[in-house]
């Protein structure tokens, strides 16, 4: 990545592409080289905020398919700085979507997991995974996860804000304000964009609040789950939430099987969903977990694996076929897990890198 420049002569921004809270962001181009790129232009909000974000974007540059940060530069009056991502050309995922196979399915959720492995072995929680922040260039299959402002660096035992993630995509333990959350609550938002794209109902989980977003949760996993989940960690809702929430038994996932997706579903994908959507975070497949299911997923599919910053990852050759390595994979993870050679995530972070920004 470049040092960090006094202004931004060097791009000019050719459209709006989206705007947030936080930031506005657009379509621009290097003046340097004619190359396209994305400009995130921040506001002028806490200082510490945005020094997090680069900090994260920097300690994460060069993982899988995380977003490269490619330049920052600054506003000459406002000192604020604004971010030079690589252009992805991606298809809105409400067009996308619909469109996937169970090939591609999978091949983008495995992508993604390369993603979330990486980071949450550096010690960091996305806490906003959601459609809208995985781009997908479909033509070239290449998929980068994106927004990295409500990214946060995980300590054991530490109390974080409840007040992240998307609506469609809150775990559990932020609805019913549990502050000492993990990685795992990636995963339940992954869970929930795997849900989506396979019963091809996008969102899964539709709420029309927070409360509600509890209610849609408790109508699938079913209210005999969340209060064993509450009275293990000693929580209790509200009693109107208790009230909305009501009584209801587990929903199968059968029942959201129809004509339209039932070319998708799969008793290994269901088995694979399941594992994910659960209201328990410790009961969560971790990243490295999920990728490990993944083997026994996909037996007679070759992948590349461009994941260069693991060395569990090079000891393989790409590209390389799921079903001979299965076993050898499954056998190497266990081993290192048991002689501390590798953090699973979830299990225990790297401590956060210094970087100085």
């Amino acid at each position: 990545m470049k040092k960090e420049q006094d202004d931004q002569d060097d791009y000019e921004v050719v459209r709006k592409v989206g705007r947030g809270k936080y930031s506005e962001v657009f379509e621009g181009i290097n003046v340097n080289n004619n190359e396209r790129c994305i400009i995130k232009i921040l506001k002028p909000v806490k200082k510490k905020k945005i020094k997090r974000e680069i900090k994260i974007l920097q300690n994460l540059c060069g993982g899988p398919n995380i977003v490269k940060l490619l330049d920052i530069v600054r506003d000459q009056h406002s000192k604020t700085p604004s971010l030079i991502f690589e252009f992805v050309n991606s298809t809105d995922f409400k067009v996308l979507y619909p469109t996937l196979t169970d090939y591609d399915i999978r091949y983008y959720i495995y992508e993604l997991l390369k993603a979330l492995d990486y980071c949450h072995s550096q010690g960091i929680m996305h806490r906003d995974v959601k459609p809208h922040n995985v781009m997908i260039d479909h033509e070239l299959r290449k998929l980068r996860l994106i927004d990295w402002g409500l990214a946060e660096f995980y300590h054991p035992g530490k109390e974080y804000n409840v007040r992240v993630a998307s609506r469609y995509f809150k775990g559990p333990e932020l609805l019913v304000d549990l502050q000492d959350y993990d990685y795992s609550l990636d995963m339940w938002s992954l869970g929930c964009m795997f849900a989506g794209m396979i019963f091809r109902k996008e969102p899964f989980f539709y709420g029309h609040d927070n409360q509600d977003q509890l209610v849609k949760i408790a109508r699938v996993l079913g209210t005999d789950e969340l209060n064993a989940y509450l009275h293990k960690y000693h929580l209790e809702l509200d009693p109107q939430l208790e009230a909305l929430v009501g009584r209801h038994s587990r929903k199968p996932w059968s029942k959201f099987v129809n004509s339209d997706n039932q070319h998708l579903v799969s008793p290994e994908a269901i088995d694979f969903l399941d594992k994910l959507l659960r209201y328990d975070h410790q009961d969560r497949l971790t990243a490295r977990e999920a990728m490990v299911v993944f083997v026994t997923l996909l037996p007679d599919t070759c992948f590349p694996i461009p994941f260069s910053c693991s060395s569990l990852y090079n000891f393989f050759p790409a590209p390389f076929c799921f079903a001979n390595h299965m076993f050898h994979f499954a056998r190497l993870t266990r081993i290192s897990h048991k002689s501390g050679l590798l953090k699973i995530a979830g299990h225990g972070p790297n401590s956060p890198s210094a970087c100085s920004i």
